[in-house]
């Protein structure tokens, strides 16, 4: 089990412009040769958009890009027409296959925070697609098949505990509050990177909400 905490992340953005980031990854001009990908993960960067900020058009391809917001409203737009906003509790997922352009914009009254994670799909190329899906629910996995990969949205209240998924690689962000992974302690911002996760459990010591990739 590797602990990553929340102020360990690397900064980046353009604060100029309205834009914090806080990588996990290696991301950009930040380069960590141990610290590239785990899993099929590739990033998993942490988005603060001041109201009127965000990425003008960009290009991306053969990467599988899903995003959860924890705050505000996201509004999305690419070259295949797809147009929509996205709120907490909701899941996006576009997958940039052979290559698709996307702006994003937080057109909100108030800040926006996001979590936008990248992962390695299987095989490269094919054709864009995207979907939301809207206010998940806890017990409603949601798989990323391109990557081998399934996202586990947890809420477990104060006191609860709540199941790890088994796996070779799984990749667990603490969204909100505070819970305790075998001996360790995590609060928002903190993951872990957990190999041959077999029988774990996560102890919610606040109300929490926790984000789990399980990986092949």
């Amino acid at each position: 089990m590797d602990i990553r905490r929340a102020d360990q992340r690397y900064r980046g953005g353009d604060p100029a412009a309205g834009i914090e980031t806080r990588h996990a990854f290696s991301f950009g001009s930040h380069y960590d040769p141990d610290n590239l990908r785990f899993g099929a993960v590739l990033a998993c960067n942490e988005e603060t958009l001041a109201p009127g900020a965000g990425f003008e058009e960009h290009a991306h391809s053969h990467t599988e890009i899903v995003t959860w917001v924890v705050r505000g409203e996201l509004t999305h737009r690419d070259s295949t027409g797809h147009e929509s906003v996205v709120r907490h509790g909701d899941v996006q997922r576009l997958s940039s296959a052979g290559g698709v352009r996307h702006v994003e914009r937080n057109h909100g009254p108030e800040p926006l925070t996001f979590l936008q994670m990248w992962l390695a799909p299987r095989r490269p190329g094919g054709e864009p697609s995207y979907e939301v899906v809207r206010g998940i629910a806890d017990a409603t996995p949601y798989a990323v098949p391109e990557a081998g990969a399934t996202l586990h949205v947890r809420r477990p209240a104060a006191g609860e505990r709540t199941a790890v998924p088994d796996g070779a690689y799984t990749y667990l962000h603490v969204v909100r509050g505070e819970v305790r992974l075998d001996a360790e302690h995590l609060g928002a911002g903190d993951a872990a990177r957990v190999t041959g996760a077999e029988g774990l459990e996560a102890e919610a010591v606040t109300d929490a909400e926790l984000l789990i990739w399980e990986m092949a």
